[in-house]
């Protein structure tokens, strides 16, 4: 294959095979030949709308409604939501145009920092290495709880679980899809079933509840605790991580964009599905269960753990009365979890394999099967989900809380850096004398966007470490805040572990020194692919025979 002068297209000999939907531009080709791209449009679509509902929003949500109200619940996942959304709006031009294996740390690396896309990629493979043992534990407590059964139950269940992850990936990639679009859709149509019910529940149409019209009441019942900001702004600040780790995952479109069949078309429609995600699926949801579930209910104080019975989805159902339909919800949750779980194998695994194709992990980490399948990686993260066994060790809730805590701002992190690399970008861009109407996809937020989502990224950060270091209801204690906050020194330390590793003390990548061809992606160019020349075919004989 013969290449050009740098920052010109290569041109592809007839005995090399290609990718039907673009060229790969310069040396960015060999960054992606060894991922199958099987992922369909309505896998992305999925895994945009549905692929991280789970234990955060039916769980967690819980603990925020019980520390900060419910209108703080709301008004805090909308200032994620909307940090998210700013994200993904840049996320997604970055992927069309760069659909590269390990998305989010190669361009920290190439539009940030090296040190810094370091950081950011196994920060994030080990964020998801240890969600997966606390996903694993939330299945086996959901179907037995640990009261209710015997430890040896527990363990079965643990390494069945873990079984159906193994089974999963071993049909690759698309496996992930499939088992992403399947559960995707049971929870999309579970939650839009939670709000209609909510619904009839907040106008008093249950027959069995005796509270009868319910409104906005536990909004405003100050004489049984209940009102809509509670413990002030430290309530308020509480929401932010459990948002957070909700929302989680959501940036994995942007991952398989390197393994889609047709990002230029898949990607810019996943992107756009978030905004009726966070609209419809988190902020209408956590309003309606806002009003039918009272914050001050001891029931939520539990739900911030492995324990489905305290979710406030369930308790909603349960106040009402009806029964039977809790453990229709139960199971819903359950398959929720099993997704999230899905995810977490595929995040990680994706993420240790770029790195060290990249040359910032074990070489033996980047090795690829026939079928593209990163092997080594899941293997690792199979063992790391044997960690949900520590949790049945009477001091396992201990280490468990500090495994997860790893993970605690892991988020808000990888969304930053996004925003981030996309301003950079945007900059070295112009810089180049590009235009960007030239770009296959813009963030329909443009720059702003990315301004607005680094700004709140800041926000909330200041947000958590003011109520990581003066925690509701307590004195600071070193303990509670570094249980909170542990993942912002880890960064740090990943940080400075490469820059020391490399030698290399410099910061910042120099806008004329940015690399904006490789593993571009040019989609102009090239002959129409089968089912487009099919199409056209079709078109033609249609238009001769109608005119």
């Amino acid at each position: 294959m013969a290449t050009s002068a740098p920052g010109e297209k290569f041109v592809a000999e007839k005995d090399v095979p290609r990718s039907p939907e673009a060229h790969d531009v310069e040396h960015g080709h060999s960054e992606q030949k060894s991922l199958a791209r099987n992922l369909q449009g309505r896998h992305m679509q999925m895994i945009a709308i549905g692929g991280s509902i789970g234990a955060g929003l039916f769980v967690g949500s819980g603990s925020s409604l019980q520390s900060g109200g419910p209108a703080s619940l709301v008004i805090g996942f909308i200032v994620i939501g909307i940090m998210l959304l700013c994200t993904v709006q840049a996320l997604g031009e970055l992927a069309v145009l760069y659909p590269i294996n390990g998305a989010f740390y190669q361009y920290g690396v190439r539009f940030i920092d090296p040190a810094w896309g370091f950081a950011m990629g196994w920060q994030y493979a080990i964020g998801w290495l240890l969600t997966l043992p606390y996903h694993n534990q939330l299945l086996v407590s959901s179907i037995h709880p640990r009261e209710a059964t015997h430890e040896y139950n527990i363990a079965i269940w643990i390494v069945v679980f873990l079984t159906t992850l193994i089974i999963v990936q071993f049909f690759g990639v698309r496996g992930y899809g499939e088992v992403e679009f399947v559960l995707g859709v049971i929870k999309v149509v579970a939650v839009l079933g939670f709000i209609i019910f909510g619904i009839i529940v907040d106008c008093g149409g249950i027959p069995g509840d005796d509270r009868g019209y319910i409104g906005f009441r536990y909004w405003n019942d100050s004489a049984n605790g209940n009102v809509a900001f509670r413990n002030g702004f430290k309530g308020f600040c509480s929401v932010f991580v459990n948002a957070a780790f909700a929302f989680g995952g959501t940036e994995l479109v942007g991952l398989a964009a390197a393994e889609a069949a047709d990002p230029r078309k898949s990607l810019p429609k996943a992107t756009k599905q978030v905004f009726w995600r966070i609209a419809g699926f988190y902020v209408v949801s956590l309003l309606i269960m806002g009003l039918i579930v009272p914050n001050s209910s001891p029931d939520l104080l539990n739900s911030s753990g492995a324990n489905t019975k305290a979710s406030p989805f369930v308790l909603a159902i349960v106040y009402a009365g009806v029964k039977g339909l809790p453990s229709v919800f139960n199971a819903v949750i359950t398959i929720s979890v099993m997704s999230v779980a899905n995810s977490c194998t595929y995040g990680s695994t994706r993420t240790m394999q770029a790195l060290a194709q990249g040359g910032m992990g074990p070489k033996w980490l980047a090795w690829i099967d026939k079928k593209g399948r990163p092997v080594w990686p899941v293997v690792i993260q199979m063992a790391f989900g044997l960690l949900a066994f520590i949790n049945e060790a009477e001091t396992g809730s201990t280490v468990f809380n500090w495994l997860l805590a790893l993970t605690g701002l892991s988020s808000f992190f990888v969304w930053g850096s996004i925003c981030l690399s996309h301003i950079r970008f945007r900059h070295a861009w112009k810089a180049a004398g590009r235009s960007v109407d030239d770009l296959p996809f813009k963030s329909q937020l443009g720059v702003i966007g990315s301004y607005v989502g680094c700004f709140l990224v800041v926000i909330c950060l200041m947000g958590t470490f003011y109520i990581s270091l003066f925690p509701i209801g307590g004195s600071p204690n070193a303990e509670a805040f570094f249980e909170s906050y542990i993942a912002a020194p880890i960064v740090i330390a990943l940080f400075l572990f490469w820059k020391t590793w490399t030698r290399d003390w410099s910061f910042g990548v120099k806008l004329r020194d940015v690399d904006l061809d490789a593993g571009r992606r040019d989609f102009d160019d090239l002959p129409p692919t089968e089912p487009e020349q099919r199409n056209n075919s079709i078109g033609r004989r249609l238009s001769s025979a109608l005119f």
